[in-house]
């Protein structure tokens, strides 16, 4: 026997997002094509293989295994051991070892074409069927209480599965291999209908009842993968209008569910990237640019706004609402036709509380907003929102949640377990293992204690899935936030230290975590607000940091804040800051009649509850108080969503000269402020705002990253959402030879930083 055909046996450690995605049948597919023996398994580090046969057999396997991959898989690591051989037989799948602690939770994953296409054959026994799933797509991180993810650890163990389901499950040829949701209409879960009273309601199809009750005017409450949405008729006008009511939500955008991206061509401008967003797996809320900037349709769900988000269907629920819309065609093709029917469909919960997952919570809690429910019995562990993201040039989160959650972020070095816990607004955590970054769903702002309850639930259930036991615990720099108190709490109860990280160093950090920088950089941290190691309000912040920490290298010259935090609900009130410091403060009574104008302009001349702030975001709400955009925010961040509206609507426009100036280090806008205050044309203001300060902060950083012989910047900070103004700011970097680095797989805002403050505890064990 030759050397080339002498029997070798290898083992193979698959590392990443490989369990439920179909890998052991994958890998079962390709040994055997290649006719070589051995066995794969699932275990708690991921999968594991052991291949026999002729060595061109063993690298032609190895060389398919990340060539070939399942479609949901995310491998990060493969490594290989040449070990004895053993003489098995036939290739084989074997039992789960329930051992070790590296393997990964996939995403939830939305209903793929094979599925689909059983779903609207009417000779399949999946027809119509509202829980159709395979390895390919489904639910996944919601239904999952441990690993390794098997039936027994999901939500799915009340569901014996009938015999031909059974079949499928155990077939490694079969698409539903190990498929754990796998079910049908006679082993699995029901729909059922209920009125506003939570009684049932006797209909033959609860689709057909629910499309019905919608073209009726009624608001829905519709349970789906990681919780309920509340969905209306988006051309119902009133309908929109009464969820409006209801849920307390005022002017903030609503998102609408379309059918495919033809559908959405209605609604917005869909280029090749948009769409393969709406497309993807993930299925994420997708921003449209509106074909008319300033049109309001469908009326009344995204008012002012020069976006509007759009979503495809992605659990077959939602499917069969839109295939009952279209007359019940038999096959796929009318899901590449325009179709007519659009929803609004929005986060079922009372304003400013955690996503409802259960049905019994559904009914209490929704009680007064929907009309009627439209629910099912498999229950929800863990509570998942839409994820949001834009889609101009490349794909930027506005908030990472279904879809994305929980894979993990690559490190450039690893440490001991890190359990950081975020900020105030639009709280996310972060648990690290080895080099890895886990950053949970998006929960929401902490500003009440139903959301409280809901971070320290998903903070224990994520440590367990992930079987995470945190040598520290990191919050932010705010002693009053209630993740600060959380990580005290955790830190006193695990014995372990706990360390507070500045809002802006752990903005820029997020940014070189998931870059994979340990190099020193520049960072310009544009943002609402964070409280300064000196005890004042940050936000307009230009920082070096490294290793090492950050250092202050200059900011935002400071505006006052007349009353506080309530001028950040009013930007009138930021404006008649501007304008006292411009030495123009008569003007604040003539432009805001009225015993609150005297007030505040009362404060500002004695200097009281007038705390500076160096905020990028409030001096946008300077900028709208002075153009007569939106003296009162609806909203946290409208006053910016309608000065970037007013602004893409205007199109491009010449920076003011001399708009800006730096002085002492720190950049100044009053000129620019000052031209504002006197401009009668609110939409080129807009526009002007908008590039004068771009072309400001770029000169700014790009002098200070030479005096500081650095050529990385990194841009973070909720302002980056701003479209305009972080392309605008990149573009003129990187014109002056610096290398950009922005927010990628997290988004920029608040919603990213628990990775930066893991990331800083990382570095900081690696000093210690």
């Amino acid at each position: 026997m030759t050397q080339a055909s002498t029997p070798a046996r290898r083992r193979l450690r698959v590392r990443g997002q490989v369990q439920g995605v179909g890998f052991r049948p994958f890998v079962y597919r390709i040994a055997t094509e290649l006719g070589l023996g051995g066995w794969v398994r699932n275990d708690g580090e991921g999968v594991i293989t052991e291949v026999e046969g002729p060595p061109a057999g063993l690298d032609a396997f190895a060389s398919r295994l990340s060539a070939e991959a399942p479609r949901l898989a995310r491998i990060t690591a493969i490594e290989s051991q040449d070990i004895a051989c053993l003489g098995d037989g036939p290739f084989a799948i074997v039992a789960s070892d329930q051992g070790g602690h590296g393997a990964h939770v996939t995403p939830d994953s939305a209903t793929c074409p094979d599925c689909l296409a059983e779903m609207f054959d009417p000779a399949d026994r999946r027809w119509r069927y509202a829980f159709t799933n395979c390895t390919n797509c489904g639910p996944r991180y919601t239904i999952t209480g441990a690993l390794p993810y098997d039936r027994p650890n999901t939500t799915m163990a009340t569901f014996a599965m009938c015999g031909r389901c059974a079949a499928e499950y155990h077939a490694p040829l079969d698409r539903r291999f190990h498929a754990q949701p796998n079910a049908c209409a006679d082993c699995g879960p029901r729909l059922a209908a209920h009125d506003a009273d939570g009684a049932p309601v006797a209909c033959e199809d609860p689709v057909a009842w629910a499309l019905a009750a919608l073209r009726r005017g009624l608001i829905l409450a519709i349970k789906g993968l990681g919780g309920f949405h509340l969905v209306c008729l988006a051309d119902d006008a009133g309908a929109v209008q009464r969820l409006r009511l209801r849920k307390q939500r005022e002017e903030k955008p609503f998102a609408l569910m379309v059918a495919n991206p033809a559908s959405a061509w209605r609604h917005g401008e869909v280029d090749a990237l948009a769409a393969a967003a709406l497309e993807s797996p993930q299925r994420p809320i997708v921003l449209l640019p509106r074909h008319d900037l300033g049109a309001d349709a469908p009326a009344g769900v995204a008012p002012g706004l020069s976006r509007l988000g759009v979503m495809l269907p992605y659990a077959p629920l939602h499917f069969l609402l839109f295939h009952e819309a279209a007359g019940r065609p038999a096959g796929t093709a009318w899901l590449q036709e325009p179709q007519q029917l659009a929803l609004v469909c929005t986060s079922a919960n009372p304003g400013g509380e955690p996503l409802v997952t259960g049905n019994d919570e559904a009914l209490a809690r929704l009680a007064g907003i929907a009309d009627a429910f439209l629910m099912h019995d498999r229950d929800i562990l863990v509570r998942c929102d839409d994820s949001v993201v834009q889609a101009r040039g490349r794909v930027r989160f506005m908030r990472r949640a279904r879809g994305y959650t929980p894979q993990a972020i690559r490190l450039a070095r690893a440490g001991p377990p890190v359990l950081a816990l975020g900020g105030y607004l639009k709280n996310t955590f972060c648990v690290t293992r080895g080099d890895e970054a886990f950053v949970s769903q998006h929960i929401g702002d902490l500003d009440n204690c139903h959301t409280y309850l809901d971070v320290e639930e998903s903070v224990r259930h994520l440590l367990g899935v992930l079987d995470v036991s945190p040598a520290r615990v990191v919050s932010d720099l705010h002693p009053d936030f209630h993740s600060t108190r959380f990580a005290a709490q955790l830190a006193k109860e695990l014995g372990i230290p706990q360390l507070a990280v500045q809002h802006h160093h752990a903005h820029v950090a997020a940014v070189m975590a998931e870059h994979r920088i340990d190099e020193p950089v520049l960072g310009l941290a544009l943002d609402g607000v964070g409280l300064g190691d000196d005890g004042a309000a940050w936000g307009g912040e230009l920082l070096r940091v490294d290793a090492g920490g950050f250092r202050r290298l200059g900011h935002l010259a400071p505006l006052p804040l007349p009353g506080g935090d309530r001028a950040a609900r009013e930007p009138w009130r930021m404006a008649a800051a501007a304008l006292h410091q411009l030495g123009r403060a008569d003007e604040i009574e003539r432009r805001w009649p009225g015993p609150a104008a005297a007030a505040v302009r009362m404060l500002l001349d004695r200097g009281l509850q007038c705390p500076p702030t160096s905020s990028a975001g409030r001096l946008f709400d300077a900028a709208a108080g002075l153009l007569g955009i939106r003296p009162v925010a609806a909203f946290e961040g409208q006053a910016a969503m309608l000065l970037e509206g007013l602004a893409a609507r205007q199109g491009h426009v010449d920076p003011l000269r001399d708009g800006h100036l730096v002085v002492n280090g720190n950049l100044s806008m009053a000129a620019l402020l000052a031209h504002l205050a006197d401009c009668a044309d609110g939409q080129l203001g807009a526009a002007l705002f908008h590039y004068t300060l771009a072309e400001g902060l770029a000169q700014w950083a790009a002098a200070e990253a030479g005096r500081q012989r650095i050529d990385r910047i990194v841009l973070s900070g909720g302002c980056c959402m701003n479209r305009i103004l972080s392309e605008q700011v990149s573009m003129r970097l990187e014109a002056a030879g610096l290398k950009v680095f922005e927010a990628a797989e997290l988004p920029p805002n608040d919603g990213g930083i628990s990775a930066g403050q893991a990331w800083v505890a990382l570095l900081a064990d690696g000093r210690d």
